[in-house]
Parts: C-alpha cells; structure tokens; sequence
C-alpha cells in the first residue's frame, strides 16, 4: 500500500473511534447531567422551601410543598442546601443533601439521602419525610426549644450578689389543659385576675400553639389577691415554679440595674438575630447595656412533634439536635447593698422626682445611687440634668481662690444686686447680719448670691468651666461603665447669664452623681473619677459615659427675683487666664473649711448632730421657669469621711430644708 494509503486509512480508524466514543461520551452525559441538574435543582428549591416547581413522585407536588412548609415553619429560618457526588444505577441516581441550619446561636448540620428516578427524559425526586431530616416520620414537624443560658450575676461591694437567681411563679394558661374552644374566656379570666389587658392577653392565647404555656405575669411570691388556688380554679390556668435573675426586692437600684423578662417584639426585631420569641433580656440600665455578656448564649434543642390524632392524646417527642448553653458573664460593681437600700428608703416617702447619690472619695467607687419613687423609673441619679443652684459655689469658690481670695478675703453682699436690667436677690430669711463686707467663708455659709454675682468680672466664664473640671465635674467618667451626665458648665456667656452661672444658673447643669463628685473630690483633695461597674472584661463592652438630656428634665433654669431700685456693682478686678490643673489639696483644705462653715454657723447647722466624723456641707435652691415667685429644686451636697453625698429633689423647695432634713436621716443610719 502506498504512503498515501496507509495516511488514508489511518485517518478512517481515528475518525471511527473519535465518533464512538463521542457517542458513548454523550450518551453519558445526557444521564449524569440530568441527573446532576435535577440534584441541583432540588437542593436549591429546599433552601428556598418551596419545591412546587419541581417534578415528585410518590406524593402530589403541591402536597410535597405543603409538607416542608409545615415541617420547617418551626425553626424560623431557611437551611443552606447543598447536594453531593450523584451515584447512577440505570435509571435511577441517589446523593446527599447536606443541610446547615442556623438556629440561634449554634449551628446544625446534617446530611440525608435523596433518590431520584427517570421518567422519559426527567428526572424525578422520590419524596419522603427523611429528605428533609434523617428519621423523620409522616406528620411529624420540627420545632425549636430555647435551653436558656444561666444569666450572669450582678454583684455588689465585696461580690455581695444584687442580682442573682431567685425563686418565682410563672403564671398563665397552659393549653394543653384547656379545650380550644375553651381557651379564650380562660385567658380574659385569667387576664381579670394578673390585672392584665384582657384582649392583648387573649390574643397571645389564641395566636400560641396548642402545646403552648402562655405566660401572663411572672411573681416572686403569691398574693392575696393572686393565690394558687384561684389560678387553678380557671381551666388551664397553671403557675410554674422558676427562677429568675432578680435584685433583693422589686424596685432595688431598679432604675439604674434595669429589669430581666421576656424581650419585645421591638427587641427581637433589633437584634439581628440573637433573640427569639421567649427569650429573656435585659430592659434598661446595666441590665440592657450589658445584655450580651450577662445573657450568655442560650443552647437550643430541634425537636419533632408528630400530628395529633385523637383529643386528649399526647404526642411524644423526639430530638434531632441539641447545644448546650454557654452562662452569662459575672457584672461587678462597686454599689454598697447596705447604703443603697438605706438611700431608697430615706427617698421613700418623697412625692416628686429624687435622688441620693453617694461616694467613696478615695476610690470614686459609687455606693449607692437611688432614685426615688417620683422619678417613675427614670435614673434621675445618674442621667437628670438640672440647675445645681448654689451647691456650685463650690466651684465659684475653687475660681475665686485661683485668682488669688482666701476664705477669709471680704466680699461684697448687698440685699439685691441687679446686672443689665435684671434683679437678683438672697434666699427668703438671709440673715442681715451676714450683708455688707463679710468674709468669703460667710459668704459661702450662708449661701450669698449676690457676693458671689459680684465676683463675676474677677472669674470669667472659663475659668468657672476650668474649675468645674478640676472638681472632676463637666468632664468624661471613662471607669464609671455606666450611662450617665456628669455635668455641663459652658465656656462663655455674658451678662446675665455670667452672673446666673456664678450661683449655677443659667445654662449650668448638674445630675446628682455630678455633684457627689464635687464634693468627693473636694474631700480627696484631687479629682476624683466615679467608677460603678469594675470587672474589665465587662466594662469593655461600656459605651460613652455622657447620656443625652433626659426628656422629662425641667427646663432650661433661668435666675429672677423682685425689681428693685437699688444695685450694686460688680468688682472691676480683671479676670485672669483659666487654669486647667486638676484640684490641689491646699485648694480643697480651703474649700473644706468653708463646707464645715456651712454647718458651725450657716444654713445646716441641724448635721452637727450627726455622729462620727465631722460634716460639711453646701446646700443649694435652684430657680427655673417662668411662675412668679418660680419654681426651686432641692440640693444639698456633704462629705463625712471617706463618704460624699449628694441629695436632689426636684421641685423641692429651699435645699436646706427640704434635702437637708433627708441628708441627715440618711447620713445618721449610715453612722
């Protein structure tokens, strides 16, 4: 054969073999990549849940749909599928579906088997219930069970616990127990006796499932009124013994801790998942600004329920994954359990917004920071902002002595003083005999605004900021880890608002904890910074220490008073540059003598009666608004040892005789 023959030839074989194999190869293919497609397809349409468009065997493809609806409803969330290596036998192809479900805090994954068969030139998905989840039977449907995490602890001075697990009766409607037609006049029953909203209660018992506890009110101990018998005299109205992460009593530093329950809708939608319906956290105060350390991780269990068939029947369950919770991290703080139930019930009886805020000066721990009853829930101790009123001398005070006074320097107090049309007085009772040319340390005693509005041109507006600051007030709390104010002093104002400052008026704010910090730092001899929450893992989870204006505060304070013909000038003496060093202890000995002044010869002569270590003091009435005569908020603030206290009630009247009386019951208890 010629050359060109054999070259021929051997072009014919190759092409034979070339056109059979492509044959076998898409022969191959057409069945592989089919059934591969169809693998796909499903995987995809069970993480959508909805597998209505493709083709089932063994069940109506609606009904098929229908089914994985009904059985992953419970678990809230949709699965990531994916399908496996796809094994051919004929026409029929089996593969792993490897399921990732994240459900709460853990994650489940598992795998099942899938078959597919061919019909013609589809390839058709045979259905059953163990698709979706290995040994899951006809009727069955999986549902999620919260196993919360124990909450973390809330302690006190020397890890004394404050908030910690203690016993209480979950009450409410079982429906297990209840026929269903029965359901909703149990509810409004039960709802008459919590004193709860009967057609809210009454619709959560109808929305729940029929395996459902519907929970109306949670109670540390039964009542009069609500007793275990009347709750089991309504046909499923059962109460549940529990535990709870509560402080010693109902409304224990309620305002600053916050309070532990079931989270809101609201709170569920804004948590970008970490909470579901049922579970517990924190609502205000440490409680929510800590939530996520002191919740824990909750563990969750995925249970399958099957159908009920009979009335009266009940199903068993069976669980097909669980994860074990994680606890709460431990809060530690510095408040003194003792002191802060003293501090509420010396506030107790008192009708308007109140507060008490004490100190350790040598620490700035915060031992104890109460709000009273008439501050309905508001943290009026660490977030109110008002007018601190003459309680601010202090700061004048601090200024005046960086501009070279002693306490014994003269001062100028005339009845009236009037700056730029505007008249401003001395309280009600001045005595007479403290007008004219006094000593500073009298002045400061018998509490002179129109001695210290005469000051005005010799301290400058920044100075009094400067001051402020040196006195620990005005600034940041970066070890407090809490929410709070801490004051605001502006660094520039002119005429009647300078001299409404110089009596803190005008635009000068102060919450309690601000002025327990003046005052303990004056007792420390150097600034002191408040620190409330001590534990550094939690207190890295803090956020900014300044809070926004607290909604329900008075308004801006404005300073005002009679008209009088007569006025008095102020001192022409230039003010000098403001100085930004903190307090000195020379400065703060100056300042403590004239606090004990307040009390040897000024307006709370009543705390020389208190035992122990000797007591000064600064009272302080703050003027706002526009009622004539206006409207007064109660200060007074005191050291007494290694303790500074700061006493507001709002609206209160004259500080020496409305707070005063409340500083000494509470500083004689503590002793």
């Amino acid at each position: 054969m010629s050359q060109m023959g054999k070259l021929k030839k051997h072009r014919l074989v190759l092409g034979l073999v070339a056109l059979v194999m492509a044959g076998s190869l898409t022969a191959c293919d057409d069945g592989r990549a089919g059934a591969e497609g169809a693998a796909k397809q499903l995987a995809s349409s069970l993480a959508a849940l909805d597998v209505g468009q493709i083709a089932v065997e063994g069940k109506d493809a609606a009904a098929a749909n229908d089914q994985l609806k009904a059985v992953f409803e419970g678990l809230d969330a949709k699965p990531a599928v994916e399908s496996g290596d796809v094994k051919l036998d004929g026409d029929t192809a089996t593969f792993p579906l490897k399921y990732s479900w994240n459900i709460g805090s853990a994650k489940w994954e598992y795998s099942s088997e899938a078959t597919l068969k061919k019909s013609g030139d589809k390839w058709a998905v045979q259905w059953t219930p163990a698709l979706l989840a290995p040994e899951l039977s006809e009727g069955e449907t999986l549902s999620v069970k919260t196993v919360p995490a124990q909450r973390g602890q809330i302690l006190g001075a020397g890890d004394a616990p404050i908030v910690e697990d203690r016993p209480v009766f979950r009450v409410g409607i079982d429906k297990t127990k209840v026929p269903a037609e029965q359901a909703d006049a149990s509810a409004r029953a039960m709802a008459a006796l919590l004193g709860l909203d009967a057609e809210e209660y009454a619709k959560q018992v109808a929305a729940s499932g029929p395996q459902a506890f519907v929970e109306g009110l949670v109670l540390r101990a039964y009542t009069a009124d609500i007793t275990e018998a009347k709750i089991e005299a309504i046909p499923g109205g059962s109460s549940i013994l529990d535990s709870m992460a509560l402080a010693p009593t109902r409304t224990f530093a309620r305002a600053l801790l916050g309070s532990v329950g079931q989270a809101s809708a609201e709170q569920i939608e804004n948590s970008n998942g970490a909470l579901r319906a049922g579970d517990t956290t924190g609502t205000g105060g440490l409680q929510q600004k800590y939530d996520s350390l002191l919740r824990g991780k909750d563990g969750v269990e995925v249970r399958a329920t099957p159908e009920v068939k009979s009335e009266g029947e009940t199903p068993g369950t069976k669980v097909f994954f669980s994860s074990l919770p994680s606890p709460g991290t431990t809060l530690k703080t510095t408040l003194d359990l003792k002191l802060q139930q003293l501090a509420e019930e010396t506030l107790a009886g008192v009708g308007p917004a109140s507060a008490i805020v004490a100190l350790k000066p040598s620490t700035g721990a915060v031992l104890a920071a109460a709000s009273g009853p008439g501050s309905n829930g508001y943290n009026t101790a660490l977030l109110g902002q008002y007018a601190p009123g003459s309680t601010f001398k202090i700061v004048d005070s601090l200024a005046m002595f960086r501009n070279g006074a002693t306490p014994d320097s003269k001062v100028e107090c005339p009845s009236t003083l009037t700056v730029d049309g505007r008249t401003f007085k001395n309280a009600e009772g001045y005595p007479e005999s403290s007008l004219g040319s006094v000593a500073l340390r009298d002045a400061f005693a018998h509490s002179c605004n129109t001695a210290f509005i005469n000051a005005r041109d010799a301290v400058s507006q920044d100075q009094l900021e400067s001051a402020a600051q040196a006195l620990g007030v005005a600034v940041e709390a970066p070890k407090l880890g809490a929410d709070a104010f801490l004051g605001s002093v502006p660094g520039a104002a002119e005429g009647t608002e300078h001299a409404a400052s110089m009596i803190g008026q005008g635009k000068v704010l102060f919450s309690p904890l601000s002025a327990a910090v003046m005052a303990a730092s004056v007792a420390n001899g150097a600034p002191v910074s408040p620190q409330l929450v001590v534990n550094a893992d939690a207190a890295q989870g803090s956020q900014g220490s300044q809070a926004t204006q607290n909604p329900s505060a008075s308004a801006t304070p404005t300073e005002s008073g009679s008209a009088s013909p007569s006025s008095a000038s102020a001192s022409a003496l230039p003010a000098s540059p403001a100085s930004t060093k903190p307090i000195t202890k020379e400065e703060a000995a100056s300042l403590a003598d004239m606090m004990r002044a307040v009390v040897t010869s000024g307006h709370a002569g009543f705390l020389a009666e208190v035992p122990g270590t000797l007591v000064g003091a600064k009272t302080g009435t703050a003027e706002f608004g526009n009622d004539n005569p206006p409207k007064t908020h109660a200060w007074i603030v005191a050291t007494h040892g290694d303790l500074a206290v700061a006493v507001f009630v709002e609206e209160g009247g004259l500080g020496a005789t409305v707070s005063g009386p409340l500083l000494k019951s509470f500083l004689t208890a503590v002793g």
